[in-house]
């Protein structure tokens, strides 16, 4: 069995979370997966279990063939998956796509910034991301309102190449308004999820995946955020992770401005004109 669909299967089974999954992942390595080999994992008796009922599960089958018929699976041993991605703290050991998943290989910078953003960011973002995509950038966010759509709509229409990680399974259109934005970035770009297809958007899912966007990116952009904002989440991540950190700062008497002047004062990269 490829590891990736075993990966998968042990995905789908209840009480496998995230650390559980971790820990047996560990004792595997980028051959297929085999009966003899489960047996010799270096496991608890419960997650072992756990591992044969997966192996085993006949009905898993039924759903992973489902899934790879509406999306694209990737997991951590795959070839695709991004080294950079590899290197960060609790990497996502699957991950679903639809779109060009060659996307992952290329140089990415992330863009982010505050759901309530105002024209400033959008006459930033429509100036700056052409000359990003120029250089052979790929444009990364999160598809939320505000920047994100911002970013991902100036990558499009400069007719450069765009990545969205969104905080739910991929059956899902979140915003409802980005709905035709989504579908865009599916036929000219990439749409990536840590979550199975038909996992509903959560609020306690959107930070996670914030770890997703620092982890993939070369360098990560800051514009209009609040000083408590999921983008210095996405920031200081990518800090942790030895990545470049730039920030568009903003009038002192705007709260909007507080996060990208605070990053600034703590070593970010201003950007003061458009030639990134």
């Amino acid at each position: 069995m490829k590891t990736t669909n075993f990966l998968l299967r042990l995905k789908l089974q209840k009480g496998i979370g995230y650390v559980k999954m971790l820990k047996i992942a560990s004792q595997l390595d980028t051959a297929d997966v085999n009966l003899k080999a489960l047996m010799k994992m270096d496991l608890p008796s419960n997650l072992k279990r756990a591992s044969l009922a997966a192996y085993n599960d006949d009905q898993a089958e039924i759903y992973v063939n489902r899934i790879k018929k509406q999306c694209q699976v990737i997991s951590f041993f795959d070839d695709v998956y991004p080294e950079q991605l590899r290197q960060i703290y609790r990497p996502p050991l699957v991950l679903f796509a639809q779109g060009d998943v060659n996307l992952l290989q290329q140089k990415i910078v992330t863009i982010v910034g505050s759901r309530m953003a105002t024209s400033y960011s959008r006459s930033v973002l429509t100036k700056l991301v052409p000359h990003l995509v120029k250089k052979g950038w790929v444009i990364a966010s999160g598809l939320a309102k505000g920047v994100d759509v911002m970013a991902h709509k100036a990558a499009l229409t400069s007719e450069g190449k765009t990545i969205a990680v969104v905080g739910n399974g991929l059956n899902h259109f979140y915003p409802l308004s980005n709905y035709h934005v989504q579908e865009q970035i599916i036929r000219r770009g990439l749409i990536l999820s840590e979550y199975l297809p038909d996992t509903p958007p959560r609020p306690f899912r959107f930070p996670q995946r914030n770890r997703i966007l620092a982890g993939i990116a070369q360098k990560v952009i800051v514009t209009e955020a609040q000083e408590k904002s999921g983008s210095l989440i996405t920031a200081n991540l990518a800090l942790q992770e030895n990545r470049d950190i730039y920030a568009v700062p903003g009038p002192i008497d705007n709260e909007l401005s507080a996060g990208p002047n605070k990053l600034i004062a703590a070593g970010a990269i201003p950007i003061t004109d458009y030639q990134l």
